[in-house]
């Protein structure tokens, strides 16, 4: 990764992962907050850069490491709206791991305005394999994300 590239995924912290957005017109909607829908981008983009930033690409994990594949889709994801962003607002969205193994990951994820919560968010990942049937993640890859989990987000 360059360090170009590196600067746009975010930083990976004792924790997880800190990616820093700014929120654009295009976000918001006609009230000129976020629309709800944006944040789950957000956190994709979070959650992407997390990998990113971990040494893992999705795209090779499809077609390297193994003949079945690898492959994470989101399960299941509860969302606590608590407040809204607004256009040019700067957000941190803080990805971490509360658990990785068997055929899944549990992400807890938040936006945040400097200290103020936004959003929360608890991401069940399914981990499957190139025909969309559960597998198990990888002892190493695991490791990887739950070497980030010791404490909560702040």
């Amino acid at each position: 990764m360059t360090t170009l590239d590196h600067a746009l995924s975010g930083e990976l912290t004792a924790d997880g992962h800190r990616l820093v957005q700014r929120v654009y017109y295009e976000d918001t909607d006609f009230s000129g907050f976020v629309y709800h829908a944006r944040y789950l981008q957000f956190m994709e983009r979070a959650r992407t850069d997390y990998l990113r930033c971990l040494g893992v690409e999705q795209g090779s994990l499809a077609i390297e490491g193994d003949t079945e594949g690898l492959m994470f889709v989101v399960h299941r994801m509860e969302i606590d709206f608590k407040a809204p962003a607004k256009m040019d607002d700067i957000v941190t969205i803080l990805t971490r791991t509360e658990k990785a193994g068997g055929a899944k990951m549990v992400l807890q994820q938040e936006v945040r305005r400097g200290e103020q919560i936004l959003i929360a968010a608890k991401v069940v990942i399914a981990v499957v394999n190139a025909k969309g049937r559960p597998r198990r993640l990888p002892d190493g890859l695991a490791q990887q994300f739950l070497q980030r989990a010791a404490e909560p987000a702040s």
